[in-house]
């Protein structure tokens, strides 16, 4: 089984060479962002790989220990939402270290867990700049969704996104803003609730 595993992850990793984007590669060092191994490959040519190969507890786990971009990002859309457990997603997290790998796993894994808002909650209250992103995008995802927060979950989500919103990370800003966007369009009641706390902040977006 090891074996199989080891084998598919050579052969993926070799695949990568197929699908090598100098230039996107290339942006990303420009912009600061650092792999140890970086093919370039575009989101769309992960996505049909992704597909081609389906669902797969072991080799995401695997994937996610090479320290490559692309097996990163595969094991975020190769790992079944409802095999990983809390303790795994939260080792994911600690190992994530750059922006681009924090968004991936919030859209293509973290926003389906049994357990996302959760998570999500907890994240957003971090002092880290990584787990307040990926609180406010599986937020936005859940709210996009049409999954409504108890009253409880309103006042946590209101209050840690102003506290963003006036912080100094850009990144965090524009997630949180998008969240407070997708929260204030569940409904006439959601937008007020917004549109009242920006006010009171003297951040008026809408």
């Amino acid at each position: 089984m090891e074996m199989d595993i080891n084998q598919q992850v050579k052969e993926i990793k070799q695949s990568f060479r197929l699908m090598m984007d100098g230039m996107v590669a290339s942006s990303m060092r420009n912009k600061g962002v650092e792999y140890k191994l970086n093919w370039g490959a575009t989101l769309p040519r992960l996505k049909a790989k992704a597909d081609e190969i389906g669902k797969n507890y072991d080799l995401a786990i695997a994937l996610w220990k090479e320290n490559v971009r692309e097996c990163k990002i595969l094991a975020t859309m190769l790992m079944p939402a409802d095999e990983i457990l809390p303790e795994v997603v939260d080792i994911w997290m600690e190992q994530t270290d750059c922006q681009e790998i924090a968004e991936q796993a919030a859209f293509n894994l973290y926003q389906y867990l049994p357990f996302a808002a959760d998570r999500a909650y907890t994240w957003m209250a971090s002092d880290k700049e990584l787990y307040q992103l990926c609180g406010f995008h599986i937020l936005s995802r859940l709210f996009m969704n049409k999954q409504e927060p108890n009253e409880r979950g309103i006042n946590e989500f209101i209050d840690q996104a102003l506290a963003a919103l006036q912080g100094d990370s850009i990144m965090v800003k524009k997630a949180a803003m998008n969240a407070m966007n997708r929260f204030a369009e569940l409904g006439l009641v959601y937008e007020r609730l917004a549109k009242s706390a920006l006010k009171r902040a003297n951040l008026d977006f809408f």
